[in-house]
């Protein structure tokens, strides 16, 4: 019988130090690490969602992640094993994801950390339980921390406009322009 090595994703991290906020996936789907650019499975709505929650002034496409850094946005996973689904990585895989994760957040120390997906929090925080979406009552190496639903195509438990809630809520509260659902300016808030 043969035995397949799990393949490691050539990722890079769209990270620095000063970021106001870093998304965390868990790891990457095959036709993102193909390309080597975060969520680029185009049933994935990360891009839209972030764009659409007034994180950045214009939707980005995968290839463009670079210049979330000009928006003060970074984003890295969990693990760089490459998988189908979070089902399929291994204690190991966590585990060593944890540990390098944590020594990016300390060097970098972000302002906010935001999980996209409820599973990646609990892989990186051991947290058992319910987890409520949104802000979180701890805090990693100083940075609030979030947790929004996981804007796979897969995920059948959240409705887009639902998600997009989550995000724009998120976006509102770390002080990134309010926009509405066409990227014009929305009314402020009262």
């Amino acid at each position: 019988m043969l035995v397949s090595t799990p393949s490691i994703a050539r990722m890079r991290d769209v990270l620095r130090d000063g970021l106001r906020v870093v998304f965390v996936g868990t790891n990457p789907d095959p036709l993102s690490a193909r390309r080597a650019h975060h969520f680029s499975h185009p049933s994935n709505a990360f891009w839209r969602l972030l764009h659409e929650s007034g994180f950045t002034p214009r939707r980005l496409e995968p290839d463009e992640e670079g210049l979330l850094l000009d928006e003060g946005i970074g984003v890295v996973n969990l693990s760089r094993r490459v998988s189908s689904g979070s089902s399929s990585l291994t204690a190991d895989d966590i585990e060593r994801g944890r540990v390098a994760l944590r020594r990016k957040l300390a060097r970098h120390r972000p302002e906010a950390i935001v999980f996209v997906g409820i599973t990646t929090y609990r892989m990186f925080t051991g947290t058992q339980g319910r987890v409520a979406l949104g802000e979180q009552p701890t805090r990693i190496f100083g940075a609030r921390v979030f947790v929004v639903p996981h804007p796979s195509g897969r995920n059948v438990h959240y409705r887009r406009e639902d998600m997009l809630d989550v995000w724009k809520a998120i976006a509102n509260t770390l002080g990134f322009p309010k926009k509405d659902y066409r990227g014009e300016e929305a009314l402020p808030s009262r």
